[in-house]
């Protein structure tokens, strides 16, 4: 028992200190031309669109301000009636120098609603190369030279993960705590280690990877778009990778429940799509190595309250540097607040183990069996 406590300390913390030393050189990586790329090709950005969220206009707006040559921005609603069509129409008046359109529908090939509303943008594209972007991503100028820059010759999706950005009130930091060292970092090393996965926030497709797995319909065969994704990717013995420096999405104001049941609904869909993988984040955080460091501290009449004291300030100030080093948000209290995010996150576990029921955008929904939900 002594010797398994002190090998998952010593490996859980090595884990977590090779993550961050290896996500920051990412960030300082010199950025990189479109390598794959020998003239610019055309790009089609396809955003579903529902509601109006914090920061709307600013991250749709950003679409139109991108610095690509050569680029067209597809917006779908599924509703006629949906408040953001006002906001759609005039940013498309403002910025008639780059071609833009809004479709309106909802083709029900899955349960996935964001899958149903986005099926006719993708069908509608005019370029090879096509992004599918949330509505609630702020793109910056250089957005599709990064993405890619991301394509190698192994590629066959390329994402990011969200980065929280512009928290308003304590728990929109402690989502910026769930998204950003924690979420992208491990995401980020995953990819740094060939093992990427797919995020649905903005993925790069190249038309005909996508079309001989069966095109957009496809994807309908997980809950989640990007479980798919990852799953058809691999069965065509491609990669997924991700950009180096990842997107922002800004939060603004959260409430505690809007926190908890937004990481609440990714972890049960990521225990439905990869329940293997799934399983070992009950592992992930700074809980479980604490707990082993104690006990072997314990075990070698060391004294238990400091060496648990030098631990924790270690694994967090690794945190602070990466967040630092990468210009993500960093406050006063943000290491307080990773505290409590490692905190809660075996109670998200058991969360995602014991139901079958998450919001998304205000509609309640359950999974009914893998893959699928009512």
């Amino acid at each position: 028992m002594l010797i398994l406590a002190g090998s998952f300390c010593a490996l859980a913390t090595v884990m977590h200190l090779a993550s961050t030393v290896i996500v920051i050189a990412r960030h300082r990586k010199r950025p990189a031309a479109a390598a794959p790329l020998r003239q610019v090709q055309g790009v089609s950005i396809v955003r579903p669109v529902c509601g109006i969220e914090n920061f709307s206009h600013a991250t749709l707006a950003s679409g139109f301000q991108l610095d690509y040559p050569d680029y067209e921005i597809i917006f779908c609603v599924a509703h006629a009636d949906d408040p953001v069509v006002a906001l759609l129409q005039r940013l498309i008046t403002a910025n008639q120098s780059v071609p833009a359109r809004l479709l309106v529908g909802n083709e029900q090939i899955s349960t996935n609603p964001k899958l149903n509303n986005t099926v006719k943008g993708w069908e509608a594209a005019r370029h090879e190369w096509i992004v599918m972007a949330d509505s609630n991503v702020l793109m910056p100028r250089d957005y599709i030279w990064r993405l890619l820059a991301a394509w190698d010759g192994a590629a066959g999706l390329v994402c990011s993960p969200p980065i929280g950005s512009v928290p308003e009130g304590i728990w929109a930091e402690l989502e910026c705590a769930f998204l950003n060292s924690h979420q992208a970092r491990w995401q980020s090393f995953a990819d740094s280690i060939g093992l990427g996965f797919a995020q649905g926030k903005s993925m790069l497709w190249r038309r005909l990877a996508l079309e001989r797995a069966g095109g957009i319909r496809a994807l309908a065969g997980e809950l989640a778009e990007d479980a798919a994704a990852t799953k058809l990717v691999r069965g065509q013995g491609l990669r997924v990778r991700l950009v180096d420096r990842p997107f922002e999405q800004p939060l603004g104001r959260r409430s505690a429940s809007e926190m908890w049941r937004r990481q609440l609904r990714w972890a049960r869909l990521r225990r439905d799509t990869f329940k293997a993988f799934f399983a070992l984040e009950i592992l992930a955080g700074a809980a479980p190595p604490l707990a082993a460091c104690g006990l072997f501290a314990a075990a070698m009449c060391w004294p238990v309250l400091a060496v648990l004291t030098a631990f924790a300030v270690a694994w967090y100030l690794a945190e602070a540097a990466l967040a630092y080093a990468a210009g993500w948000h960093l406050s006063l209290r943000s290491v307080a607040l990773c505290v409590l995010r490692d905190l809660l996150l075996p109670a998200l576990w058991l969360a995602a183990w014991i139901g079958n029921e998450f919001v998304w955008r205000g509609t309640p929904m359950r999974i009914a069996h893998r893959g699928s939900a009512a």
